[in-house]
């Protein structure tokens, strides 16, 4: 494959947003499924294209596979933004007299959404509105926080109308990060937040170790370091976490005990407890725990699984 070939693969793929990455090349046809599921679809973009482009060059992509990829590229994009529009602002204002909808286009085939709420005696209260940012052919949308609860189900019915999907789904994620929010929706917090891939040796790095310690206890606290460092690294990874500032567990059981009688153990609700965790960074701050001695390695599924989970709100019940 020549350059030129190479130039227009790669131009066509670098057009393609990341969320339709995987349904336009399968929709291709021209890697198989084995090939496709050998590619980091998490990586960065310009780390992808590159990957991508190679597995074309072995497979030896003409001009022509390149130009039935562009119009792939041009006839899966049925989603029509305007339609969208429209369709969204006349079902909430069928339903509500007093609303006032404003729409901006944003970058990756996403539109920002003012709503300010009015009610059928009162106008539109222009101080407190909603944002909402939804991503074409996604059942997903990015809420603000809103004082006025009621008005939540109809503001997805009109996103589940207008973005022609069977449902926006549901998620207990909140963050005041939106691209934290996104990425570990889309799952590509690799993507979005790496800023550095560390290829130095564990031993290599540096430990925190008193060079004026017994060389025995130097030699312990190091391979206990390296199993920590590697634990680490094996949970988090090697990038910067998403932004959340708080994980939340709801907690209920029932008192359990081997001895016979008492209060608790008469007690036919279950006990409740809430236990937050908040910080600026909370994921960072969960993932330096071992390191710095705070915490075992590995630490706990729940606290680990924030991010794959896409929640950091939970509720736990006795099986």
């Amino acid at each position: 494959m020549d350059e030129t070939v190479a130039e227009f693969f790669k131009r066509t793929i670098l057009k393609i947003p990341m969320t339709e990455m995987m349904t336009i090349l399968k929709a291709w046809g021209f890697l198989s499924e084995n090939q496709l599921q050998t590619v980091n679809f998490r990586q960065r973009k310009e780390s992808l294209v590159q990957d991508l482009v190679l597995l074309c060059e072995k497979k030896r992509a003409s001009l022509n596979d390149a130009a039935i990829l562009d119009i792939v590229c041009e006839d899966i994009d049925l989603f029509d933004m305007e339609q969208f529009k429209r369709s969204f602002k006349k079902i909430l204002q069928r339903a509500l007299k007093n609303v006032t909808i404003s729409f901006r286009d944003a970058e990756e085939n996403a539109v920002w959404i003012r709503i300010a709420w009015g009610s059928q005696y009162r106008k539109p209260n222009q101080y407190r509105p909603v944002y909402v940012v939804y991503y074409s052919q996604t059942p997903y949308a990015f809420t603000s926080s809103s004082q006025l609860r009621s008005n939540i189900p109809l503001l997805g019915q009109a996103l589940t109308i207008a973005s022609k999907h069977h449902q926006i789904m549901k998620m207990d994620l909140r963050s005041r990060y939106l691209d934290s929010l996104k990425a570990i929706v889309f799952k590509q917090y690799n993507q979005t937040f790496e800023t550095h891939n560390s290829t130095t040796p564990l031993q290599e790095r540096s430990l925190g170790l008193d060079i004026n310690m017994d060389s025995r206890i130097i030699h312990e606290n190091r391979i206990e370091k390296e199993r920590v460092q590697r634990v680490t690294q094996e949970t988090f990874g090697y990038y910067p976490q998403p932004r959340l500032e708080f994980a939340q567990y709801k907690l209920e059981t029932k008192f359990k005990s081997d001895l016979n009688g008492g209060i608790l153990a008469e007690r036919e609700e279950p006990l409740r407890c809430l236990i937050k965790f908040s910080s600026p960074h909370l994921l960072e701050a969960l993932k330096a725990l071992a390191p710095a001695g705070i915490a075992d390695a590995p630490l706990s599924p729940l606290l680990t699984c924030i991010p794959n989970k896409g929640m950091n709100y939970f509720k736990i019940r006795d099986k």
